[in-house]
């Protein structure tokens, strides 16, 4: 492995094998022109769903594959980063779905569809927000409510498969696979209050944290006050480059 996919690993956070927290991944002026690019996006371009908007790059995403549109170059200099750094993606990225969430607007727990390479990356861009991963229904035949395992937040007994959460903060970047990827749904609750105490890596978002919003310390509660975007970053190995070679 190469020397700077080592240094990747220091930014492994909980106890599953490959959940990766990387704190301040782009700078400042990076999400800037990044945010100016999808803001200034064709209205055409966005597809509004019930709880959110998005904008998809890089083509179709079929049950038998892509098919595929270049990305643009804003968008293939962030993916180039995070697949030469991260050494996780056997090929260059090739699909980025990007979403806009209102301060009130989360996405109910989900897990990413077998087209895709099982390695996802995440950027966030403007507000945090607290990510929950939650144990994948065929993993809970007893009840974990009954235990209250589902408080907020909580790291506890990961070989046990219990929920988990990890606080997002703008420009950093999660990266998940194996355990993570196949056994667990990722969401975030429809709420502009959250609650972070106990999530994995508190102490990594800790300083920025502190630095650029002053949540609340007593309750650990983070006021979501603007829009956050998210570049759901992802390979699909199947490229079909015309719809009649399925």
């Amino acid at each position: 492995m190469e020397e700077k996919h080592k240094n990747f690993d220091k930014f492994k956070v909980g106890s599953l094998p490959t959940l990766m927290y990387i704190p301040e991944f782009i700078a400042q002026n990076e999400q800037t022109i990044l945010m100016n690019h999808i803001n200034g996006a064709p209205l055409s371009k966005w597809k509004s769903l019930k709880n959110r908007r998005l904008q998809n790059w890089g083509g179709v995403v079929h049950e038998k594959g892509l098919l595929p549109q270049e990305l643009p170059p804003w968008l293939t200099k962030v993916t180039q980063k995070i697949c030469e750094e991260s050494g996780l993606f056997p090929a260059p990225i090739n699909h980025v779905l990007i979403n806009e969430y209102l301060p009130n607007q989360g996405i109910m727990p989900h897990q990413d569809g077998p087209a895709y390479f099982p390695v996802v990356a995440i950027l966030s861009l403007g507000s945090p927000v607290v990510m929950d991963f939650i144990p994948h229904t065929r993993f809970t035949e007893k009840s974990f409510e009954e235990e209250g395992a589902f408080e907020t937040g909580r790291d506890k007994c990961l070989n046990d498969r219990r929920p988990f959460s990890v606080l997002l903060m703008p420009r950093s970047l999660l990266i998940f696979k194996d355990a993570a990827y196949s056994d667990y749904l990722h969401g975030i609750k429809d709420a502009e209050i959250q609650c972070f105490d106990g999530v994995v890596n508190e102490v990594e978002a800790q300083n920025q944290l502190e630095l650029e919003f002053a949540p609340s310390q007593e309750l650990k509660n983070i006021h979501r006050t603007a829009n956050r975007i998210s570049l759901t970053c992802r390979l699909v190995l199947k490229v079909h480059k015309n719809l009649f070679k399925f």
